[in-house]
């Protein structure tokens, strides 16, 4: 009895030390960047990559149509003054002069377009169909400019929780072969494994979600001001018809 009560206290230590050895394993992003595999660092780099690409496009974007819109609703107000008292060529230099205007690109164009054919005689259907399909072209270019970066976007919120979702799957081998290779069944044995997956599946959410939020807001902004557009489109081609009847 002595000699068993003494073999229980003498692996009392051997416990203890093994409960301290498992508290020591941290959750800092350095510690557990330690406690990740090559291939999850790998995904951990590729998951970092795209977030900046992200981030990158959404602060463009952002820029982009906020300029859009402020230049277009200073744009507005003068060309359709400009128009109205018949100053074509005043049209176009303010049209010019809104640069980042998405609705000054297609106005140019048809205005341009209109003007091409001379401002002598009467106005023909052959020089409104041209100006009409002047607006059209320009259009379709300026959609372009809209969507540009949008579709990497898209393509980020979609595969960003996969490539998570493969970190995942990678910890959760390594903590297995943790165990098999430790042969121990202690937290400290998987607490490596384990944080590596939660880390990776926590990361390509964190990619994830501001792109798909941004990409559906971005995607709204376009739509709206495609409608812009074709309205603009619509205005100017009945400017032209009114002035071919005068």
């Amino acid at each position: 009895m002595i000699l068993a009560h003494l073999a229980n206290i003498a692996h009392v230590p051997t416990s203890l030390a093994l409960f301290f050895q498992e508290q020591q394993v941290g959750f800092s992003p350095l510690q557990l960047w330690g406690n990740m595999g090559n291939l999850a660092r790998a995904v951990v780099i590729i998951l970092f990559i795209m977030s900046i690409w992200s981030l990158a496009v959404i602060i463009d974007r952002a820029l982009y149509f906020s300029a859009a819109r402020k230049q277009s609703r200073e744009f507005a107000p003068k060309v359709a003054g400009a128009l109205k008292d018949g100053r074509l060529d005043e049209a176009i230099k303010v049209a010019d002069r809104s640069k980042k205007s998405h609705l000054a690109e297609v106005v140019t164009a048809g205005l341009q377009e209109f003007r091409s054919f001379g401002s002598g005689g009467a106005i023909t259907d052959e020089q409104i169909e041209s100006s009409k399909r002047a607006l059209e072209r320009s259009e379709a270019i300026v959609h372009a400019k809209l969507k540009r970066g949008l579709g990497g976007l898209a393509t980020i919120g979609s595969t960003a929780p996969f490539i998570g979702l493969f970190g995942t799957v990678v910890g959760i081998l390594n903590a297995f072969q943790q165990i098999a290779t430790q042969k121990t069944s202690g937290i400290g044995a998987v607490a490596g494994g384990i944080s590596e997956a939660l880390v990776t599946t926590a990361f390509g959410l964190l990619v994830a979600i501001p792109a798909v939020m941004t990409f559906n807001y971005f995607t709204g902004k376009v739509e709206a001001f495609d409608v812009e557009m074709d309205n603009s489109s619509s205005e100017l081609v009945d400017y032209f018809i009114k002035q071919s009847h005068r």
